[in-house]
């Protein structure tokens, strides 16, 4: 596997998968729990395959945390690799891993949130 694969691919990947469990699951139980019933019947009317990936909340849910979980063994384990000797590449490698350190934190804050309100939310605030 290449470096840039390690470094960049995966975390925009997981980026993705855990935006996709907000979009699925998170922002319909949200609009529920506030209440907003006829904004989550205008959201669906105007995507109708919301509601066919919310039958799908199990499989999206464990999909998005298994790329995080890759995801961020891929970066743990790439954190000693060494960049090129060129100095203008060697910084590109760093910034680089930098920002993808930055891309699974926020992928990990996403999922998080929709974890909160797809499982929970409706628990804690009714």
């Amino acid at each position: 596997m290449s470096d840039l694969y390690k470094q960049s691919i995966l975390p925009f990947i997981s980026l993705f998968t855990s935006a996709g469990t907000l979009i699925c699951c998170a922002l319909p139980a949200l609009f529920v729990t506030l209440g907003m019933g006829a904004t989550l019947a205008g959201l669906v009317s105007a995507a109708p395959w919301l509601s066919v990936l919310t039958d799908y909340k199990e499989y999206i849910f464990i999909g998005a945390g298994a790329m995080l979980a890759l995801s961020t063994f891929m970066q743990w384990r790439a954190r000693n690799a060494p960049c090129p000797a060129d100095p203008v590449k060697a910084k590109a490698c760093m910034r680089l891993r930098k920002i993808s350190w930055v891309i699974l934190g926020v992928s990990i804050v996403i999922y998080s949130i929709g974890t909160f309100f797809a499982y929970f939310a409706a628990d804690l605030l009714l």
